[in-house]
């Protein structure tokens, strides 16, 4: 210890601790500056000491409210508008949000419980306490307040849609399609000549919501002169609230579940045609969950099919347009630091399937018509409905009555991830014929769906059907007559039907 340059080593070591001490006192007092408040007080006596602790504090402010703009998730929510803020822990000023706002900037509230429990009007100082991950930033020098929600919170507005307050119903119109031919005959050596004409003709009235069509025909020749016949006659419009059309007249029932038939009556019936094209036809549910401000891309059979960017927090994508009915889909999430991460989501579907909590539906009443001259034609109404449910499943079934004819149908779709997709039905009917034979029978029907990217190979469909001994569909009840050589297939129906379509890219 009585070495020079050990007792200068010690010292150096000293005044360097020293010198940091110094440092560290200096950089609190440069950070937290205070000075005498008494100095602001007026010379009355009793007048309250002015409390400037909030500027103390880097970036600290005084509570109040401020005129500020307001973005989520990056985006401008309208015109700026007075804010209420609190002072926090950290003397920061903390945005006093409401649900109700929340809901106007398009955070759905109903999806957390304890949020959509309180009352409109409920200060709400820390959203992420309601809405996990959610954060709110208030940019003073800007006047902005910046809110981080994540994307599977907000309320989701496909790609396309438009407001159906924003929809127009056209101006009133007269329409004509028409197709007009004809011909001449004449024979050498003999007098005279054939005349046959014909005419096809699609009119049409527009008012206001309302659409009048009609199909018509006419037919002339010399032999059995001229014949009109009006094919079919209807009224229709649009239910906007049910996202659905109204038809009044002649038409044709759906064939999802039951075979299609002619009628005369009234039909309430979903149409797609009411969706934007981002939500037509099935697709999956993306789910995943980002780490910061992330980029979303999605690719299937090497094609970019969706891009997007979401906000920290649990995302959901469900307005993938409709592609091909196959093919596994390619997910890759590139966060903010460009780390990436991608997983695969296998796709294919049967051609029954629905997107997650979409509806199709019809509602049927009125009088069957057949092209044939001696058929029955009973009044009859037919219900169906086909509900998509989360996981790629899809629930559907449905009921037709008549005088002589009762069916019920119940059938479940699902996706199979790499194997494919497949569907599967039963129908019951209890059937009584033109010659007054009672039977009652079952049809059993399944369909499948698969895509084989090694080869570039697809099953777009393959559907096989069995019927029990006994079963009648609506159409053959009233069609078949023992009287027109029909009394075979009275005895015995149709057992089995198989279809396959195979697509196969070459080259």
């Amino acid at each position: 210890m009585n070495n020079p340059n050990s007792r200068l080593m010690i010292f150096l070591l000293a005044l360097l601790l020293m010198m940091v001490l110094l440092l560290g006192y200096l950089h609190s007092a440069e950070a937290r500056e205070t000075f005498n408040t008494h100095a602001l007080e007026l010379d009355s006596s009793g007048q309250p000491v002015v409390d400037l602790s909030a500027f103390a504090e880097a970036d600290g402010q005084m509570p109040g409210i401020y005129r500020v703009t307001v973005y989520v998730n990056g985006e401008q929510q309208g015109d700026a508008q007075d804010i209420a803020f609190v002072s926090g822990p950290d003397k920061k000023l903390t945005a006093q949000l409401t649900p109700a706002m929340l809901k106007d900037w398009g955070v759905n509230i109903t999806a957390f419980p304890a949020l959509a429990a309180l009352p409109p009007d409920t200060p709400l100082e820390d959203p992420g306490r309601y809405i996990p991950m959610a954060s709110s930033e208030l940019r003073f020098s800007k006047l902005q307040l910046h809110l981080s929600i994540p994307q599977a919170a907000m309320s989701a507005t496909a790609r396309g849609w438009v407001d159906p307050s924003q929809w127009d119903e056209g101006v009133p119109a007269a329409l004509l399609n028409y197709n007009l031919s004809g011909s001449n005959t004449w024979r050498d050596g003999k007098n005279g000549s054939d005349n046959n004409y014909y005419a096809n003709l699609q009119s049409g009235l527009n008012l206001g919501a309302w659409r009048l069509r009609n199909y018509s025909t006419w037919n002339y020749d010399e032999d059995n002169g001229s014949h009109w016949d009006s094919v079919n006659t209807y009224i229709q419009r649009d239910i906007q609230r049910l996202q659905g059309q109204l038809t009044l007249g002649d038409s044709y029932t759906p064939s999802d579940i039951f075979d299609s038939v002619q009628f005369r009556g009234a039909q309430l019936a979903s149409d797609d045609n009411m969706l934007p094209d981002s939500l037509r036809g099935f697709a999956p549910i993306i789910r995943g969950i980002a780490q910061s401000n992330a980029q979303v891309t999605i690719k299937q059979n090497g094609y970019i099919i969706y891009q997007s960017y979401v906000a920290p927090g649990a995302f959901t994508i469900s307005d993938l347009y409709p592609t091909s009915g196959s093919g596994d889909l390619e997910v890759t999430i590139k966060e903010a630091g460009g780390s990436e991460r991608t997983f695969v989501q296998p796709f294919s579907a049967v051609p029954i399937m629905q997107r997650e909590g979409r509806l199709k539906y019809a509602l049927t009443a009125g009088k069957y018509r057949s092209g044939n001259n001696d058929s029955d034609e009973p009044e009859f109404g037919q219900m169906t409905a086909i509900y998509g449910l989360p996981h790629a499943v899809t629930i559907y079934g449905g009921t037709l009555y008549s005088q002589n004819y009762l069916s019920g149908a119940a059938g479940l779709g699902f996706g199979l991830g790499e194997l494919g997709s497949v569907s599967t039905d039963i129908t019951a009917a209890h059937t009584t014929l033109n010659n007054d034979e009672t039977h009652n029978g079952q049809s059993y029907r399944i369909q499948y769906s698969k895509d084989f990217q090694a080869s570039d190979t697809s099953f777009t469909l393959a559907a096989y059907r069995y019927s029990t001994e006994g079963f009648y569909t609506f159409q053959e009840t009233n069609d078949l007559r023992a009287e027109n050589n029909d009394g075979w297939r009275l005895t015995y129906n149709k057992r089995q039907k198989l279809q396959l379509d195979l697509s196969q890219s070459i080259g």
